[in-house]
């Protein structure tokens, strides 16, 4: 099973940024513990960060036909991206969309997410452990279908 784990912009600055909401984990600890997943599973994680909008939707269209799901923490783009929401939809692979805070109870802006139309499932306000559900969610997905 091949999983691709996407963030959006600022995710790259974790433990930095706002810890008080986002907690005091960098982002390379993030990564490293996605690997370590990946490997006491048994499944290929591909992980992959951008600041920038287009880069995330070519990552996405690039998943088509070679990957069994994706984890998407679009992070700001959230908020505004239509073209993230249209290419999950284009490419319809099994999504979960994670958000380390909990969006419901932040500004009034954050409420509207356009990619949870195209995902099977929205974590939110779980901190990091929110990926790892999320990778949970998609294992046992797959090996139900």
């Amino acid at each position: 099973m091949k999983l691709l784990v996407l963030n959006g912009p600022n995710l790259n600055m974790l433990g930095i940024r706002e810890p008080e909401l986002y907690g005091s984990e960098s982002f390379a600890a993030l990564c490293r513990r996605l690997s370590e997943y990946a490997e006491e599973h048994g499944v290929e994680i591909e992980q992959y960060q951008s600041n920038h909008e287009g880069d995330l939707v070519d990552k996405i269209q690039a998943a088509y036909g070679n990957t069994d799901g994706i984890v998407i923490n679009p992070a700001a783009y959230t908020h505004t991206s239509v073209a993230l929401l249209d290419a999950l939809k284009a490419v319809s692979i099994p999504a979960v969309e994670v958000h380390i805070s909990d969006v419901a109870r932040r500004e009034d802006f954050r409420q509207v997410s356009y990619v949870r139309a195209a995902c099977e499932k929205t974590i939110c306000g779980h901190g990091l452990d929110g990926y790892f559900e999320a990778l949970d969610y998609l294992r046992a997905r797959g090996t139900n279908a």
